[in-house]
């Protein structure tokens, strides 16, 4: 009961830009142009800030980091698998596969801040800056390639990826910021939370995921079954202290990123599909997070 009242905050703020979107002018047209906001500016900064802020620890968080790791690369190796079943559409395949290993760092965030306080986020916040260049490679390789898209570009010009770089080299440089700007920073960033998870609202749909049922329904049980199976057994195996356990089977356990969509919509990929499965992994994140939370 704990894990679900903590959790009701960030998923009535979906539920708000659901209503919202669907029964006040502020119809689709404004919340596209509110999710390329998030995308493109308030959530690079929260993540630069973020991290450049965070004691990175990398010592004591070694085996946190390599549990999120971990847990990533199980998600690529069996999303890219699935290419290989018979009567899977590659164009979908291709859209789709991202979001089996992405997962919604606006939730995490918010999450990890609600259950662990500073220390909580910044546990999270080492997993975003390791783990989301990762995930954003390998969201853009297999829509690049069957795009005709030039890779390297694609991920050079990744705002996500341009911004977890920065501030681990911000970081690591110990570059300190002058409190006018890092307090403006700040704010900025912290307007990307309450803003994603009411954009991710605004965006549900489900009729998409009708084009192919049986790869939507494998990419799901990747990312809400498997991956927080894959957790529990690092979390065993890497005798993780309870603080790291409880920071590791919440980042397994997290709904979708819900820019999937506008990466698949930027790149050519099947945007309606992928819609509907950030759509339902968002509805299965809401019953199945809490659950697996109690179990850490």
């Amino acid at each position: 009961m704990r894990d679900i009242l903590l959790l009701l905050p960030d998923f009535l703020l979906i539920v708000i830009g659901y209503l919202v979107c669907r029964h006040t002018a502020l119809d689709r047209a404004v919340w596209e142009a509110v999710e390329r906001l998030v995308y493109y500016l308030l959530f690079p900064v929260l993540l630069f800030s973020s991290i450049a802020r965070s004691p990175l620890e990398l010592g004591p968080s070694a085996q946190l980091i390599g549990g999120g790791l971990a847990v990533v690369g199980v998600g690529i190796a069996l999303a890219y698998a699935l290419r290989l079943l018979p009567g899977i559409d590659a164009r979908l395949h291709a859209s789709g596969a991202q979001t089996a290993f992405r997962f919604n760092s606006y939730v995490a965030l918010a999450l990890a801040e609600r259950f662990g306080g500073a220390a909580g986020v910044a546990g999270m916040a080492l997993l975003v800056a390791f783990c989301v260049p990762v995930c954003n490679v390998a969201a853009v390789w297999p829509l690049a390639r069957h795009g005709g898209h030039r890779v390297g570009r694609e991920l050079l010009r990744n705002p996500l990826i341009i911004a977890t770089v920065g501030g681990l080299l911000a970081n690591l440089a110990g570059l300190q910021l002058p409190d006018p700007l890092a307090l403006t920073l700040q704010r900025i960033g912290a307007a990307a939370l309450p803003l994603g998870l009411m954009a991710v609202g605004a965006g549900l749909q489900l009729g998409g995921v009708t084009a192919s049922p049986r790869l939507a329904a494998a990419l799901l049980t990747i990312r809400h079954a498997l991956l927080p199976l894959a957790a529990l057994g690092l979390i065993a195996l890497l005798s993780l202290p309870p603080a790291q356990s409880a920071v590791l089977l919440a980042f397994a356990a997290m709904p979708t990123a819900s820019s999937a969509y506008v990466l698949a919509i930027r790149m050519g990929g099947d945007g309606a599909f992928v819609a509907g499965l950030v759509t339902l992994s968002t509805l299965i994140g809401m019953l199945t997070l809490p659950l697996w939370m109690q179990l850490r």
